[in-house]
């Protein structure tokens, strides 16, 4: 039996931010779509970050010690990225997620951003696959 891969299960409608992106803005852009994190994306077209609620979290508290908030997405994106490619199975999908604490990757095809998957999606994969 020929296993799903993670391009079988990836989302492919993502929020994007841009490095330059004021961090305020792209506080109220998560918030507002209701996601714990996006990838950043630049000029090129290349993912070069993700900025996730716990790096919202800080640039929140430096808000309140400065009385205001400052900076841009790179100033608080985490920049070591792991990535999954759409070509790989969702058996080994599943090994990254049990042998990481991330709750998503960003889908890669040939070194571009095509999808996010996330430890849900290929939980539900999986499952279905073997009922």
């Amino acid at each position: 039996m020929k296993l799903d891969t993670v391009a079988d299960h990836m989302r492919t409608d993502l929020i994007t931010l841009t490095p330059d992106m004021e961090i305020v803005r792209a506080v109220s852009v998560l918030m507002q779509n209701g996601v714990s994190g996006a990838c950043v994306i630049d000029g090129a077209g290349d993912l070069v970050g993700v900025l996730s609620k716990r790096d919202c979290l800080k640039a929140a508290l430096n808000a309140s010690y400065y009385k205001q908030w400052g900076g841009s997405v790179a100033d608080y994106m985490s920049t070591e990225l792991e990535t999954l490619d759409a070509g790989i199975d969702i058996v080994e999908a599943c090994e990254r997620f049990v042998a990481s604490s991330y709750r998503r990757f960003p889908v890669t095809r040939h070194g571009r951003l095509v999808g996010q998957i996330s430890r849900t999606d290929v939980l539900n994969a999986l499952s279905r696959q073997w009922t």
